[in-house]
């Protein structure tokens, strides 16, 4: 059980590094990615640890698979949306989309 709360929190860290020190933002999704999949592996094993019969932990990862999808899609149409308007994805350009 150790190891995959250790593998998760690593990803976490990771992931968490990612999204505050990175300027583009495709690496800015990638690293919430990467939480959102730390976040699953924590669900997983705490559930088979936990209550070893239900399957609450793995519909809770399936949810977050769904809202990750949905996450990406949405993120990638706003990089698109700023790559046509500025020519560049990097996220210092979003403090101009304010009203």
């Amino acid at each position: 059980m150790w190891y995959f709360l250790a593998l998760g929190a690593a990803l976490f860290a990771l992931g968490l590094f990612g999204v505050i020190t990175r300027r583009n933002t495709i690496g800015i999704l990638m690293s919430l990615e990467l939480m959102f999949n730390a976040a699953n592996i924590n669900f997983v094993t705490f559930n088979k640890c936990i209550q070893g019969g239900s399957m609450a932990g793995q519909l809770f990862a399936v949810f977050i698979v769904v809202i990750a999808a949905a996450e990406a899609t949405v993120g990638l149409a706003i990089v698109l949306l700023v790559y046509r308007n500025w020519r560049g994805i990097g996220s210092d350009h979003y403090n101009v989309m304010k009203w």
